[in-house]
């Protein structure tokens, strides 16, 4: 069973059978019609409303930029809000999270969309993850994001995984292997550093694409936004060491700053104000302020500040030393050591939780995980745990260890440390083998919280999968499998609405045509669904060039075993005009078994209309990637929708010879 790409898997089981009913049952069907009969409502309007079941419904969609003069526009970003309240008192309607899909129903040159269904049917396909029938945007949606061991980023869409077909939305090819990332808070970009090519890949999460590589100088490793999200800060593990800033919005190097020796972790005060990198060869933390950008002290906290952590309940910095087992309280503000609160030496990675009560620390050597209090720094607990715990991974209601020596994740009730308690270690298993099976271990997080939800996401290396827990759960809800590739690291770009304000659920998305969008709009309780309008103007700004190419595949889905050839066939056309591309220039053919083995490129022959062929031999079996390229259409490898292939191993001469008779 695959997970669910909504905020709550039970919400969408919910959603599910509400556009099923609306749907398959008589009544209601012809109730919910006669609700959503009524004076159409214009599409120009800056708030469209309506009323139902005593709930009154607001949505507004406002471009971002201010000179549109409220226009929404192609290709630029607009807030979308839909405000939920009471319709008697206005009283704001919370923990909604309302279902909403988002379509095109009519292009910009008067041409309808290519689906002629209503919207209350089109609902009912995309919660039921029907093949084919995807909104153009989902605001209920999260994909999840592994970072590999071969240089590459798995891009997996959950929703599609509980139909049971491949759950591989897209693979972002990078120059060389990730060792850390980061993402903006409104994800649209992930930061991922690449130690061996000295460059941060910026990946645009709209498009899945890395839009530049930076070029940061040595051994990249640790990667962190600032709160304010200004700048990416990046530590090197060269000899030189260091710190490295990018702005995020111009995408460019800001500055070098010299810190001590050492690999850097790093951390910052809640308003920005400073940044705190640790130099763990020379014992130290440097202070810097970020407005000025400069080193302005050196606080010695121990002979290998190992990990570090903010609270802002305490308006401290955490420093955790290895060797010494002492953890350093500083002033976010002035860096003065207000504290220390002693464990034990062979102290490792720290979180603490979001609402900056508690301090977990882990120790691997001694399967132990302290936890502190920030209100008090002292220590409150410290939990046996074994098999050397190395991760912490934070939800709202958990704290989750993730241990080398065992393929169990163990868990802690952050309500039971609330209620003074002592605490229970409950755990699930997240796969067959424990991480220690593997031969290396990246610097990012091998677990993740889920979006919205009370749930997270665990990477099993060993396995090659990831795993999906829901608390209150025995054991994992689902798994996704990682086509070929060694999973390192796991995050999730996130697609939902927020409660940005009691009742108030909005998002940021970019607007990726000109034309008349339909918004369906499906409430849980009461049941609710309507279908608001929104019309995007063409942007003036964008220089349009040729009609843009695509690529249909042509060939059958043929099993093949190692060994045999496969003849490629696949046609490159203009989608708006239907012209096929007979003029390409040469077409060339890249394709290599996952994870990027036995690579090979060949030139295809056109045959006429637009269609091209090639004989692609496989030796050996695995999954394999084919990528088409046009160099004289300005078309490179990555371009166009690619295609996978699995081959499975050669058949015996038993099977043959069974298959003859």
């Amino acid at each position: 069973m695959q997970v669910s790409r909504l905020s709550n898997y039970n919400h969408l089981r919910v959603l599910t059978r509400l556009a099923l009913s609306v749907l398959g049952a008589a009544a209601a069907s012809l109730a919910l019609a006669q609700q959503e009969t009524g004076p159409p409502i214009p599409a120009n309007l800056d708030i469209q409303r309506i009323e139902r079941d005593g709930i009154s419904i607001e949505f507004r969609a406002t471009p971002m930029r201010e000179e549109r003069d409220g226009i929404l526009t192609e290709a630029e970003f607009a807030n979308v809000e839909f405000k939920i309240s009471s319709a008697e008192n206005g009283e704001p309607l919370r923990g909604s999270y309302p279902g909403v899909w988002i379509d095109l129903v009519q292009s910009a040159d008067g041409r309808p969309s290519g689906t002629a269904l209503e919207c209350r049917q089109r609902v009912s396909n995309y919660l039921q993850g029907a093949v084919g029938m995807r909104p153009l945007i989902d605001l209920n949606s999260y994909f999840v994001m592994v970072l590999n061991q071969d240089p590459s980023i798995s891009v997996i869409d959950p929703v599609v995984g509980v139909t049971g077909i491949t759950s591989l939305f897209t693979s972002i090819p990078l120059e060389r292997p990730g060792a850390d990332w980061t993402k903006t808070q409104d994800d649209r970009r992930l930061f991922v550093t690449m130690p061996r090519a000295g460059k941060v890949a910026v990946i645009d999460l709209e498009t899945f694409k890395v839009v530049r590589n930076v070029d940061v100088g040595e051994m990249p490793m640790r990667a962190v936004i600032q709160p304010d999200q200004k700048y990416v800060w990046v530590g090197s593990d060269s000899a030189s060491g260091g710190v490295t800033v990018i702005d995020t919005q111009t995408l460019e190097v800001v500055t070098n700053i010299a810190t001590g020796a050492g690999h850097h972790e790093l951390e910052f005060s809640i308003d920005s104000t400073r940044a705190y990198a640790t130099n763990r060869d020379a014992g130290t933390v440097t202070i810097i302020d970020t407005a000025a950008l400069r080193a302005i002290e050196t606080v010695a906290t121990g002979p290998v500040p190992i990990s570090i952590a903010h609270s802002a309940l305490s308006g401290s910095v955490y420093v955790a030393d290895g060797r010494s087992g002492v953890v350093s309280v500083l002033d976010q503000s002035t860096g003065e050591r207000r504290a220390d609160i002693a464990l034990e030496p062979g102290l490792g990675p720290m979180k603490i939780s979001y609402d900056g009560r508690w301090g977990f620390v882990v120790n691997p050597e001694a399967g132990r995980v302290f936890i502190f209090d920030a209100s008090t720094n002292e220590l409150a607990q410290t939990v046996e745990i074994g098999d050397r715990p190395y991760q912490i991974s934070l939800t709202d209601t958990f704290a989750y260890i993730r241990a080398l020596d065992t393929e169990r994740v163990s868990m802690i009730n952050l309500q039971e440390l609330n209620r003074g308690g002592s605490v229970v270690v409950n755990n699930f298993s997240a796969g067959t083998f424990p991480p220690s099976q593997v031969d290396d271990i990246r610097l990012a997080d091998g677990m993740a919280p889920a979006a919205q939800e009370s749930a997270v996401l665990v990477v099993s290396p060993a396995d090659a999968t990831v795993y999906y827990y829901m608390e209150g759960m025995n054991a994992p809800m689902g798994a996704f499998r990682n086509y070929g590739h060694r999973p390192r690291a796991v995050t999730i770009a996130n697609r939902a609405l927020k409660e940005t304000q009691p009742g108030v659920y909005s998002t940021t998305l970019k607007l990726p045509l000109a034309g008349e969008f339909e918004l369906a709009f499906l409430n849980e309780a009461p049941q609710i669904l309507h279908c608001f309008t929104m019309n995007v103007a063409e942007n003036p700004d964008i220089d349009r060039g040729p009609e843009p190419i695509e690529v249909e595949y042509l060939s059958d889905n043929t099993l093949l075993s190692a060994g045999d050839s496969m003849p490629l066939r696949f046609r490159l056309f203009r989608p708006g005009s239907g012209k096929v591309i007979d003029d390409g220039g040469a077409v060339n053919i890249k394709y290599f078994r996952v994870p990027r083995y036995d690579v090979r490129e060949l030139a295809a022959t056109h045959v006429g209309d637009g269609i091209y062929e090639a004989q692609l031999p496989f030796a050996m079996a695995g999954a394999y990637y084919i990528y088409i390229a046009a160099p004289e259409l300005r078309l490179g490898y990555g371009d166009l929708n690619y295609r996978t292939v699995v081959v499975s191993q050669p058949r015996s001469a038993a099977n043959d010879e069974r298959e003859t008779q």
